[in-house]
């Protein structure tokens, strides 16, 4: 149970002042001329969305099997979750809106969750290393 809150945690704090600081601070024009905001983001939600994320990862994270261990199971599995969200996050923002420069706003996103994923997958490797 340790390493999962540890899991979890490590998400939330990996995630949200990356998040803040990606989409809000470093590349706030960018995403604001790919009409990613609508009026002013409300921040506790993201939040709430990124506590709920990192909890629902770190519970899944123990179920996945694929043979490997340490850092090639953790990217692994970062991997197939960050596709996921990929789809889900990006993706299906494209196809339901009208994004000007959807290739530039596909390309800023695919940076973010490879960064997001990457790092996530660090701290799960650390966390479950020697464990298979």
């Amino acid at each position: 149970m340790t390493k999962i809150l540890l899991a979890a945690a490590g998400y939330i704090v990996i995630v949200f002042p990356l998040a803040l600081g990606w989409h809000m601070g470093l590349f706030k024009e960018k995403y604001e001329s790919f009409g990613y905001f609508s009026g002013e983001p409300n921040i506790p939600v993201g939040l709430a969305a990124i506590i709920i994320q990192g909890v629902v990862l770190a519970l899944i994270y123990p179920l996945f099997h694929t043979g490997s261990a340490g850092l090639v199971r953790a990217f692994q599995f970062a991997g197939l979750m960050g596709l996921f969200f990929w789809t889900s996050h990006v993706l299906a923002l494209v196809a339901k809106q009208n994004v000007p420069n959807a290739g530039g706003f596909i390309a800023m996103e695919t940076g973010y969750l490879a960064v997001q994923f990457g790092l996530f997958a660090l701290v799960l490797g650390l966390l479950y290393r020697g464990i298979e």
